[in-house]
């Protein structure tokens, strides 16, 4: 990759892929798969390095982080967890030796299954598993910890697992203060650390909850809290810690870094969604991608796909849908599958469990199919090195 080049980082049920534009933004090209075919639940890459690092794994190959500093030619594997291949291949040497197995201790044995999600926040690597863990690396991946703070917190009892299992899907930094962070659970909610990971706070508070209560929804806010399915969250730009998320039971806003949370669901075709995006420069300006709910398919509302809009921090909603299906789409967009550069007019990116790739280059307002049929898409991220 060279400077100034623009590539979608792409996890995928078979493995990661890279889709690149060049400077202008056009002429893509697919490589991949990459990471063996693995399931890659997030590929992030670091702008100033190149550096490339892909999550994934599951019951069969055990949980692992890929990495690569060639630009995605080669990949170097640090195994995290042991999965069934490993158990077949310490009783079947024939087995072992077809796939080059290495008998090894690995350093987390079979405590979890997957890593879901990646953040790379002030040169430090974090790393989300299911179940509910965070690891941190200081060595660009090569290996990791546990910060047991965050397992040991006090409400870990009492966490449950979402549709799919108890998973670690979002982290968040802070770009100025490397001792903040803030991370989603399913089903347990947003949590924050303002010391580096020594402590956690669980931030889920309703700012109005008697306007908020009375859906009747189990993952729907209650007590006084926001539902705790969380399903994707993101700081915007600025020094005030302002957060979105969009949870399994709406779109919320924090002014204050998590500690109340304000429903701004009104206008918006259903509460039901997995991303949130954040413009790079405008705090006021956010888009998700609505689906008509849990129980009833899990696609756009009416068969109609559409990027939503809102201009001014969710007061009001605007449909995106030049480009889009309209008829007959049945597609999903999941919770880290789209993103954004940071150029003017920003970019957008999603992918769908359909194997297509969306992008738009006037900060959403159109947009264009610029990669198909491609694997079921998990997430989506942008590497811009200009």
């Amino acid at each position: 990759m060279r400077s100034g080049d623009l590539t979608i980082l792409i996890g995928t049920t078979k493995g990661a892929f890279l889709v690149a534009g060049g400077r202008e933004r056009t002429g893509w090209t697919v490589k991949g798969p990459c990471c063996d075919g693995w399931p890659i639940n997030h590929v992030i890459g670091d702008p100033e390095t190149g550096r490339l690092w892909a999550g994934g794994g599951g019951d069969w190959n055990g949980a692992g982080v890929w990495r690569s500093s060639d630009g995605g030619d080669s990949w170097d594997l640090s195994k995290l967890t042991k999965g069934t291949i490993d158990d077949w291949a310490a009783m079947d040497p024939d087995f072992a030796k077809m796939i080059g197995w290495i008998d090894q201790p690995l350093p987390f044995s079979d405590t979890f299954s997957q890593i879901w999600s990646l953040g790379l926040s002030n040169g430090t690597l974090y790393a989300g598993t299911k179940p509910a863990m965070l690891l941190k690396s200081a060595d660009n991946g090569v290996t990791f910890e546990n910060l047991e703070s965050l397992q040991n917190h006090p409400s870990a009892e009492s966490w449950n697992p979402g549709a799919a299992g108890l998973v670690l899907h979002t982290i968040v930094g802070d770009p100025k203060n490397p001792e903040k962070l803030w991370i989603g659970i399913s089903a347990a909610g947003v949590f924050a650390t303002e010391d580096g990971g020594a402590s956690w706070e669980r931030r889920n508070r309703l700012s109005n909850a008697a306007a908020c209560e009375g859906h009747g929804h189990p993952a729907g806010p209650k007590d006084g809290e926001t539902g705790h399915c969380v399903h994707n969250m993101m700081r915007a730009p600025g020094d005030a810690d302002l957060l979105y998320q969009q949870n399994h039971h709406g779109v919320w806003r924090s002014a204050d870094g998590g500690r109340s949370w304000d429903s701004i669901n009104d206008g918006l075709p259903s509460t039901f969604g997995f991303p949130i995006r954040v413009h790079p420069r405008d705090p006021q300006t956010i888009w998700t991608f609505p689906l008509n709910g849990d129980a009833a398919g899990r696609f756009p509302p009416d068969a109609a796909a559409a990027v939503w809009k809102s201009s001014d921090g969710g007061q009001n909603w605007q449909a995106k849908r030049e480009g889009l299906p309209q008829e007959a789409c049945f597609f999903t967009v999941l919770r880290q599958a789209m993103a954004g550069d940071e150029r003017d007019p920003a970019g957008l990116y999603f992918g769908t469990n359909s194997g297509s790739l969306f992008a738009s280059f006037d900060e959403g307002e159109s947009w264009d199919e610029i990669a198909r049929h491609l694997p079921t898409i998990l997430s989506v991220e942008v590497l811009d090195r200009t």
